[in-house]
């Protein structure tokens, strides 16, 4: 009982965290689609740029495949939480801007329930929606004729999961993830048309489209690993997941409102579309090269099937506007993502020995267009430590540290370089263990 009454309060914990949890990007990038994706990665994969589809660990959650839930240790509970900071440069033509922010990531906790069961549960971002820009320009430079179109955007998906790894043979493990998605997605963008004449600017109209949409359903994935041993200290771990394609059940929403100035005269008009949002197919592969304790590579791939979904726009075709579902938005979005971990003695008595040390790169595609052309690909190298936090009554948690540099960019788009450093701590505690007493 007194570890069920744990476990709740620190679910309850990790649901009002994620609740209450801001945007995590400025990025101008995050107004197409769901957003910026999340990539369900925790203190430790990120420092290996969210390598995980096939590592184990024992000491650390790893919500990427949930097969490797079957590798906790069985005398420990496992509660890990992190978030982020990021300094972001943006560069089109010229033309720089930075920004910054801080943003919750993630709580997730795992402990062994059966004999080779593991069951973890938490709140993991799933995208991000942030932004908040203007351009300008001249409509005809005879009459003067200038317009201010503003963009702005907030919102995001969370997903709260519960998941299940189970060893049924002896180096084979299978999992499920259950996850309740939920969220807003909410854009506009504001065209302000004026007349400019010497000193005067008087507005003349005012045309706003306000997108929204709300999220409440769930998603699936299910995942697999199966280990190889190689010899005495040499093993290979081969993983796999997937996440089917569903229909989210939302009615995402366009409000067009028109106001006229000088008439003082405003119309307004609603479209929405019926289960206008789905998720595709997802598929990951991955292998993991173990040396001992000591040394992990691993390498992972994953396509995201979004050029099968459809996504609602709006649009304007011989004066009649509508909002109705493109299958034009989305493409199928390809990542490719390599790390690995050094320790030189995870068990020495020297603090230094025991750290880890962790490097990481990624490359992906986008997932959507923008008028017609490939959005921003995206470039991605990370570097991190593992520190142990050794006290006298805690030698098993963890801080890790990793910083990441990301690169978006896109022919004819602008250039997005973000610095983001991660934190997070792995309390690693021996909840389980039976203890005597002489």
């Amino acid at each position: 009982m007194r570890y069920r009454k744990i476990l709740c309060s620190l679910l309850l914990a990790a649901l009002t965290i994620g609740a209450q949890a801001q945007s995590g990007t400025n990025s101008p990038y995050s107004q197409f689609g769901f957003g910026m994706l999340g990539d369900q990665a925790t203190g430790f994969n990120k420092g290996m740029n969210g390598v995980g589809t096939a590592l184990r660990r024992g000491n650390q959650v790893n919500p990427i495949n949930p097969a490797s839930f079957s590798a906790i240790d069985s005398l420990t509970f496992i509660f890990d939480v992190g978030m982020s900071g990021q300094i972001s440069n943006f560069n089109e033509n010229g033309v720089k801007k930075n920004a910054k922010n801080a943003d919750f990531d993630y709580a997730v906790a795992a402990f062994r329930a059966f004999r080779h069961v593991g069951v973890s549960f938490g709140v993991l971002p799933f995208s991000s929606v942030g932004y908040n820009y203007t351009s300008t320009g001249s409509l005809n430079n005879e009459q003067n004729l200038n317009y201010v179109n503003t963009y702005t955007g907030s919102g995001g998906l969370r997903q709260a999961y519960l998941g299940v790894g189970w060893e049924p043979v002896k180096n084979l493990s299978v999992g499920a993830t259950f996850a309740y998605l939920w969220g807003d997605l909410t854009r506009a963008v504001a065209n302000n048309y004026a007349n400019s004449s010497g000193t005067t600017v008087t507005t003349i109209n005012t045309l706003t489209k306000k997108y929204s949409a709300e999220v409440s359903n769930y998603r699936m994935m299910f995942g697999t690993q199966y280990m190889l041993k190689m010899g005495k200290t040499e093993r290979v771990t081969l993983g796999a997941t997937f996440s089917p394609k569903h229909n989210l059940k939302s009615t995402p929403e366009c409000m067009v409102l028109s106001t006229n100035t000088s008439t003082g005269v405003s119309s307004s008009t609603t479209y929405d579309v019926k289960d206008g949002l789905e998720l595709p197919n997802m598929f990951g592969a991955g292998i993991v090269w173990q040396h001992g304790y000591q040394l992990t590579v691993g390498a992972d791939y994953s396509l995201q099937q979004w050029g099968g979904s459809s996504f609602p726009m709006y649009d304007v075709q011989n004066e009649t506007p509508t909002y109705a579902l493109s299958k034009n938005y989305f493409q199928d979005r390809h990542r490719f993502a390599l790390g690995g971990e050094y320790c030189k003695n995870p068990i020495s008595r020297n603090f230094m020995g025991r750290i880890r040390y962790r490097l990481g790169a990624s490359y992906t595609t986008p997932y959507y267009y923008v008028n017609g052309n490939d959005g921003p690909k995206e470039v991605s190298v990370s570097a991190g430590l593992g520190i142990p936090i050794i006290n006298t009554f805690n030698n098993r948690s963890v801080l890790n540290i990793s910083g990441q540099w990301v690169r978006q960019s896109g022919k004819g788009l602008l250039t997005d370089n973000t610095f983001r450093l991660n934190i997070g701590i792995t309390f690693n505690e021996r909840w389980f263990a039976k203890w005597r007493v002489d």
